[in-house]
C-alpha cells in the first residue's frame, strides 16, 4: 500500500499528516510527558540511569518508526517485564551482564521477525479474529487500572486523601479540556491537564523544589558501552535469565498493534507487516542494551493519548522522541519532570488506560459479536479474568509469563480448539429446525418430503 493511499477521515491528523511547527511542539511534548514517568521509573527500580533510559527510548522510537517505514505511530519506552531479572543481575554482576541480556532480547526479536518474514502472515487472521482481539485489547487497558489507582491514592504505601484529590482534579481537567475546547487546545488536553495538575501539586507542597534548584542544567548521561566503558565478556547466564521474557513482551506488542489497528483504521499486521514491527522493537531494545538502558517496548500511555486526541501522526511521535533525547542531556528539565507527583500521573492514567479498554469494546460491537453463543462467552470470560486478574506462570526465579501475555495465548488456543457451536446449541438448533419444519407442514407450505408445496 502506498503511504497516501488511505486516509482516515476520523483522525484530526492521520499517520502521514505533518502538523505546523508550534502545534507540533505541543503535541510532541504531550506524548513525552505521558510516557516520561513509566520510562524513568524502570531504571530507578533496577539501578540504571534514568537519563540513559530516556535517551534510548527516544532513539529506539526513531529506529522503530524508520524500520516500519513511518507507517506505525508507536512510542518505545522502558519495559516493566524485565525488572526482576535485571535487578537481580545488577546486584550480582553489575551492568555488563544486564546489557548483554537486553541486547539478547533485541536479537530474539530480530530472529522471530525473520522467521515471520519467511513464513508469511496469513496465519494472523486465523489466530486473531475479533472474538480474541476485542477482549485482549480490553485486558491491556484494564490490567493497568490497578497501577493508575495506586499512583492516584497511595503515598509511600499509605492512603492519602490529598493525593487522590490531586488525581481527581487532574482527571477532571483532562476531561474538561477535551470536551470544552476545539482547535489546538482541544488536541492537547493531556498535556494541559498534566501541567495544571503539576501546578496544583506544587501549591500543595508535593514537589521537591530544592532538588530541581540544585540540579545542574546540563549533564552527560553515564553511557555504558561494551569495549569502550567496560570490557566485554560473554555472560550466558545473564542472556538466559533475560531473553526468554522477550516472548512475553512480543504478545503484549501484538496487543498494542491490534489497538493501533483499531484506532487508525489500518491493518499493520499486513502493512508494513508483523516482521517489521517486531524488527523495530528488537532494534530499539538492542540499541538500549548497547548504551546502558533497559529493554523497551511500545507504550500504552501514548496509544491512550492518540485515542483521546485523534492525532495519529508519526511526525508527532518523532518529535516526542527528539524531545526525550534532548531532555536526557538537559538535566534540570529532566529532574523537573522526575519530580512530577504520582497522583498527577495516576489521574491522567485513569483516562489513558480507559480509552484503550473501550477500543476493545468497540471492536466487539462493530463486529457484532454475539455473546449468547457459548463459544464467544467462554473465550471472552476467560481472557478477561486471567488478564485483568494478572494470573501468571512462574518458572524459576526470573521467568514470569504474566497476565496480558498469558490471556492472549489462552484466548488464541481457545479460539483454535473450541467448536463453533456447543453440543447443547447444536441440539437446540436441530430441535428448532424440526419444530419449524413441522409447523410449515401444518400450514401447507412444505410437504413431508421437504419440498416447497407452493412451487407445485
Amino acid at each position: 500500500m502506498a503511504q497516501n493511499e488511505f486516509h482516515d477521515d476520523r483522525a484530526i491528523l492521520d499517520i502521514h499528516d505533518k502538523p505546523k511547527f508550534f502545534p507540533w511542539i505541543g503535541l510532541s511534548l504531550q506524548h513525552m510527558f505521558s510516557m516520561f514517568g513509566s520510562t524513568v521509573i524502570v531504571p530507578l527500580l533496577v539501578g540504571l540511569s534514568p537519563s540513559i533510559a530516556l535517551f534510548s527510548s527516544g532513539v529506539g522510537t526513531l529506529l522503530h518508526i524508520m524500520i516500519t517505514q513511518r507507517k506505525i505511530p508507536a512510542y518505545m519506552g522502558s519495559s516493566f517485564a524485565f525488572v526482576i531479572p535485571m535487578t537481580a543481575l545488577m546486584k550480582s554482576t553489575g551492568y555488563p551482564a544486564v546489557g548483554q541480556g537486553v541486547m539478547g532480547v533485541g536479537i530474539v526479536y530480530l530472529i522471530v521477525a525473520a522467521i515471520i518474514w519467511w513464513l508469511g502472515e496469513d496465519w494472523i487472521d486465523l489466530i486473531l479474529p475479533p472474538i480474541v482481539v476485542g477482549p485482549i485489547i480490553m485486558v491491556i487497558g484494564l490490567s493497568l487500572a490497578g497501577n493508575a489507582a495506586q499512583d492516584a491514592m497511595m503515598n509511600n504505601g499509605k492512603y492519602d486523601l490529598k493525593f487522590f484529590c490531586v488525581a481527581l482534579a487532574t482527571l477532571a481537567l483532562a476531561v474538561f479540556f477535551n470536551m470544552a475546547f476545539k482547535g489546538f487546545i482541544g488536541v492537547i488536553p493531556v498535556l494541559l491537564a498534566i501541567i495544571c495538575g503539576y501546578l496544583i501539586a506544587l501549591a500543595l507542597g508535593m514537589v521537591n523544589v530544592h532538588a530541581i534548584a540544585a540540579a545542574p542544567w546540563f549533564k552527560l548521561p553515564p553511557f555504558q558501552i561494551p569495549g569502550l566503558t567496560y570490557d566485554f565478556h560473554l555472560n550466558w547466564g545473564a542472556i538466559i535469565a533475560i531473553t526468554p521474557i522477550a516472548f512475553v513482551t512480543m504478545t503484549e506488542h501484538m496487543g498494542h498493534i491490534m489497538v493501533l489497528d483499531q484506532l487508525t483504521g489500518r491493518n499493520f499486521f499486513k502493512d508494513p507487516g508483523l516482521n517489521r514491527t517486531l524488527a523495530g522493537d528488537g532494534a530499539a531494545s538492542f540499541f538500549a542494551g548497547l548504551v546502558g538502558g533497559p529493554a523497551v517496548t511500545s507504550y500504552g500511555e501514548n496509544i491512550g493519548v492518540m485515542a483521546i486526541t485523534k492525532v495519529h501522526s508519526v511526525y508527532v511521535l518523532m518529535g516526542a522522541a527528539m524531545f526525550a533525547i534532548l531532555f536526557a542531556f538537559v538535566n534540570k528539565l529532566n529532574v523537573l519532570i522526575m519530580q512530577m507527583p504520582l497522583p498527577v500521573i495516576g489521574g491522567i492514567s485513569f483516562l489513558l488506560f480507559g480509552t484503550i479498554a473501550t477500543a476493545g469494546i468497540q471492536i466487539m460491537v462493530e463486529n457484532k459479536i454475539d455473546m449468547t453463543i457459548k463459544r464467544n462467552l467462554m473465550i471472552t470470560s476467560v481472557v478477561m479474568i486471567i488478564g485483568v486478574g494478572n494470573a501468571y506462570i512462574q518458572i524459576g526465579q526470573n521467568f514470569q509469563f504474566t497476565g496480558v501475555a498469558l490471556a492472549t495465548v489462552i484466548g488464541i488456543l481457545m479460539n483454535l480448539l473450541l467448536p463453533q457451536r456447543a453440543a447443547s446449541e447444536v441440539e437446540h438448533d436441530r430441535k428448532l429446525a424440526e419444530k419449524r419444519f413441522q409447523e410449515s407442514i401444518k400450514e401447507g407450505k412444505t410437504d413431508k418430503s421437504g419440498s416447497d408445496s407452493s412451487e407445485k
